[in-house]
């Protein structure tokens, strides 16, 4: 065996097994049933899988099915399958939901939303395995009284409601509870590696038995053999580019302090310099974890504004408080989530139907941006105009005199959507917004998302103006979700950003336009609107910027090295303003491009050829080519790793994040009552480790 076994943590003593941390030099070679690289969700989701898989050829009392790639005899086998689980922080959870992390740390999505069991809605060939989603689990913590992994966690699960947002650490434990149960219900041998994957090999037959193997090679050199090895690493992290890698130099000679981009769990904000100006480059929601973190060690506190209708917070500093001087491209934090259990706003689409992006998806080489974009813009600014038109009538033209305004499913209805529903660009639907809204205070265009003063310099008046509104909207937005304009164009977008992003899964979308505009503009806004923070801590955000603790500097802000002043300078292009500092904080991700990635089994795979990136139309995406999955139970294939030379590697299965553009949605965590493709892929990945492991037997 290699590494040394450590007492049993918090997981083990719940069910999972020993932990083997890799120490020393070894390279020896050991057989497993499967090897699983990466040990967050979608590794447990496989195991639970693979164990309902076994328990209805099990049930089948030694009868195989006739329809089944997994015979009975295998469940029945004279040994429990050998399962290597590899993860570079911890096993279960994986890095995201690592349980360590700060307890500020939050989802942003809601306990509601989170489960590792397939439904009746999630398309699959194997059968049912029913279990706790996170809301069950906590209510079963809850009423135990106690956990393994500490007090912490049944303190969380009290507290928390179904529509609050729990911690990360509290729903890696819940992952890790179902892998422990996983592994119980299935009679699996598993041992966990806290290490890296660097490479994978083939291996001869000799001294096993039955067909070839490929092996993980970890840091240390030793192979975990298998027939079938499962890469399942998750959000993957892009190796500095060059002006992180020039800033890193820089603040190493000069004694600075830099913190370059990366997942929040495996930086230290801590100790920043009381009184002094820090620059934070990042709004996004990594910004709004940081912060959370921040609050908790200054030990400031928050108070209600007296009379504030939005529940407006005021902050009272310890002196531990730095000054955030905090920019971004777009200047602005991301926008908030609704406060849980408010009403949301009704929306039915006009133009942007179901059946119209049914159609769509038949098609193939759509520009996303001329040919998709301007119906989803008609939707987004029917509903801001017609939330307007209640909110503030005399806002929008016609409105409060002519009576043309009337109440419908989605909210009134006024002369705009005649207007709209002629429009055939994304620049006739702004001119139309322009034209409607005559009050200054409301007037808004689509391109705001991304240029929130469309590209005009403004005084540092004016963009303290710009700031003000902002705040003020934000909080009616999360308290009136129904009724606000902002939020009106917020719920479009969670709405349909998951039709538009299939139309690219499927191969509607040009290649060029997929990668241009899909893959970049669009999902960036995308994110900005319908994937931000708790209102929670958005209020609290709001309160530190009101107290002068976060100041934002502006759009377009660029940061370089100073190097007469030997300090960091932050600049907005359009705000005019600039500062200075001895310290730089990023608070962005450095996720998602597989090309770039610092994950050293997929560099090794993609420099060797044994990996590709995905084209589509000739042109290269972000995520490596995985092949197709058919759900047929007879198909025992997909999601396999495509070679630079277009072979197939089908003992190599890929699944989520990295193979993004084959697998539509698969980034996505699992909701009860919604498809998971998450889900659907774990399921996949199990028929095919099940079948395999009936041919190759170690010795």
């Amino acid at each position: 065996m290699t590494g040394t076994a450590e007492s049993p943590d918090a997981a083990d003593v719940s069910g999972s097994p020993r932990t083997i941390r890799v120490t020393r030099t070894a390279r020896v070679t050991r057989q497993f049933d499967a090897v699983f690289v990466g040990g967050g969700p979608r590794t447990v989701a496989t195991l639970i899988r693979m164990a309902a898989r076994l328990r209805q050829a099990s049930e089948s009392a030694g009868a195989a099915d006739a329809g089944s790639t997994v015979r009975a005899d295998a469940a029945m086998s004279r040994r429990p399958l050998r399962i290597a689980i590899v993860d570079a922080l911890e096993v279960g959870s994986g890095a995201t939901w690592l349980t360590t992390q700060p307890a500020q740390y939050l989802n942003n999505t809601t306990a509601s939303a989170t489960t590792l069991f397939p439904d009746e809605s999630t398309p699959m060939s194997g059968p049912p395995s029913p279990g706790p989603d996170l809301v069950d689990w906590m209510r079963r913590v809850a009423d135990a009284g106690t956990h393994p992994a500490g007090d912490w966690v049944v303190e969380e699960a009290r507290e928390l409601r179904a529509l609050d947002f729990t911690s990360r650490r509290l729903q890696g434990v819940y992952y890790r509870d179902q892998l422990a149960g996983a592994i119980t219900a299935g009679g699996f041998e598993v041992e966990q590696f806290v290490t890296t994957a660097h490479d994978l090999d083939p291996v001869d037959v000799e001294p096993f038995s039955g067909d070839p193997l490929t092996a993980v090679v970890l840091e240390d050199g030793t192979r975990l053999a298998a027939p079938t090895v499962v890469l399942a690493q998750g959000m993957v992290q892009s190796l500095p580019d060059t002006e992180v890698a020039g800033l890193t130099r820089f603040a190493d000679d000069h004694g600075l302090r830099y913190v370059a981009p990366g997942m929040p769990a495996e930086r230290d904000f801590t100790g920043l310099p009381a009184g002094q100006t820090v620059i934070v480059r990042g709004l996004g929601a990594n910004f709004f974890d940081v912060i959370g973190g921040l609050i908790a060690e200054w030990g400031g506190t928050f108070e209600p504004v007296a009379g504030d209708p939005h529940g407006r917070l005021r902050y009272l500093p310890t002196g531990r408080e730095p000054h955030l001087v905090a920019g971004s491209r777009r200047g602005m934090p991301y926008r908030t989530k609704p406060i849980p259990y408010a009403e949301q706003r009704a929306f039915t689409p006009r133009w942007a139907t179901p059946d119209w992006f049914e159609e769509l998806s038949h098609r193939r080489g759509l520009d996303f941006a001329t040919e998709v974009w301007p119906t989803i813009a008609q939707e987004i600014a029917d509903q801001y105009l017609s939330a307007l038109a209640e909110w503030a009538p005399e806002a929008v033209a016609g409105t409060a005199t002519s009576g043309q305004a009337v109440t419908g499913t989605s909210g009134a209805v006024g002369s705009w959507v005649a207007d709209l529903a002629s429009a055939q660009t994304a620049e006739d639907v702004e001119r139309i917004l322009v034209d409607h809204v005559v009050d200054r205070r409301w007037s808004w265009t689509i391109a705001d998302l991304r240029r929130p003063t469309r590209g005009r310099s403004v005084t540092s008046d004016e963009w303290q103006a710009f700031v003000d509104t902002m705040i003020e909207d934000e909080l009616a937005s999360m308290c009136e979700p129904a009724r606000h304009p902002r939020a009106a164009v917020n719920r479009v977008m969670s709405l349909l950003r998951g039709s538009a992003h299939r139309l690219g899964a499927v191969g509607a979308v040009a290649g060029t336009s997929l990668v241009r505009d899909l893959q970049g503009w669009f999902d960036a806004d995308g994110l900005f609107l319908a994937s931000g923070p708790p209102s929670v801590r958005v209020r609290k955000v709001l309160a530190l910027i009101d107290a002068g603790v976060i100041d934002l500097l502006g759009p377009e802000t660029v940061v370089r090295a100073d190097v007469d002043a030997g300090r960091f300078r932050a600049e907005s292009l359009i705000s005019r303003r600039a500062v200075d500092s001895r310290v730089l904080v990023e608070t962005r991700m450095s996720k998602g491009r597989v090309p770039d990635t610092d994950d050293p089994l997929l560099r090794s795979l993609l420099d060797s050829g044994r990996a590709r990136i995905h084209q589509v139309d000739g042109v290269m995406t972000d995520f490596i080519e995985a092949t197709r999955a058919d759900v047929a139970e007879a198909v025992t294939t997909g999601h396999n790793l495509v070679a630079a030379s277009g072979e197939v590697d089908e003992s190599v299965i890929v699944l989520g994040i990295p193979a993004s553009t084959t697998q539509p949605g698969s980034a996505i965590g699992a909701t009860p009552g919604l498809p998971s493709p998450l889900l659907a892929g774990a399921d996949i990945a199990a028929k095919q480790v099940l079948h395999r492991a009936e041919r190759v037997q170690p010795g």
